[in-house]
């Protein structure tokens, strides 16, 4: 069958739920930990972490731009973002944690002041990307859950909640990556029979049909996976360009 995705939820309460998952595993390291280095080449555990609080910040900025109708950048700057980042790992873990709690609730605060008449407003993220206010959501679950992965804390794959991995997976299907000239048109296939199709729309080729389970399907589009649990009938399974 063919996959209609469902509308997001506007509630931002998986964000919350998320974010309390987050602070848990954070709350278990120490401020020497905080300084080893993550799953993401080049960034320490601190550097996620300072990442998380400035995107909900971030965040937080477009639902006020969707709110007012005054622009307000996701970020200062490219320059500015990689900065705040810099300048935030290296704090201990007891800021980080701080730092998060209050940016998450600015977050949620934002959220919870957009009136519904807004949410299909359109506001432009970083490298031009316009996006709707309604999956301003998902964009922040898909952060936090992902980076929580980064971490390398045991938070993997298989622990990501089932709602979650089925709407990204549409998201990055139907949004991301949907006619994207660097990657082959392909067919995403789950356990249950939702297929979900992406990728390069201006050739004649057959899609790649790739099947597996949501999870392992967003881990290999995010790049968390090497794709290694999933099927492509003999195929070889593409390569994704960066997120």
């Amino acid at each position: 069958m063919t996959h209609t995705p469902p509308d997001f939820p506007r509630d931002t309460a998986a964000v919350r739920e998320a974010t309390d998952r987050l602070l848990v595993s954070a709350g278990k390291l120490d401020d020497e930990a905080i300084a080893e280095p993550s799953l993401l080449p080049g960034w320490t555990r601190g550097h996620v972490l300072a990442h998380l609080a400035r995107n909900a910040d971030a965040l937080s900025n477009l639902l006020t731009w969707a709110r007012t109708d005054v622009r307000t950048p996701m970020y200062a700057s490219d320059t500015a973002r990689d900065a705040d980042i810099e300048r935030d790992a290296d704090r201990p873990l007891a800021d980080h944690v701080k730092d998060l709690q209050e940016s998450a609730a600015r977050f949620d605060a934002a959220a919870g002041a957009l009136p519904d008449g807004r949410w299909a407003y359109r506001v432009e993220m970083r490298n031009g990307v316009t996006e709707r206010a309604d999956r301003l959501a998902l964009r922040r679950l898909a952060e936090i859950e992902l980076h929580h992965i980064d971490l390398g804390v045991g938070y993997t794959l298989d622990r990501l909640p089932a709602f979650f991995t089925e709407a990204y997976l549409d998201f990055l299907a139907a949004v991301k990556f949907a006619g994207h000239r660097d990657l082959p048109a392909l067919e995403l296939v789950t356990p249950d029979g939702s297929r979900r199709r992406t990728g390069r729309t201006d050739g004649d080729a057959a899609p790649v049909v790739v099947t597996g389970a949501a999870a392992d399907l967003v881990g290999w589009l995010t790049g968390r996976a090497d794709g290694g649990g999933l099927d492509t009938a003999g195929s070889p399974l593409p390569g994704v360009p960066p997120l």
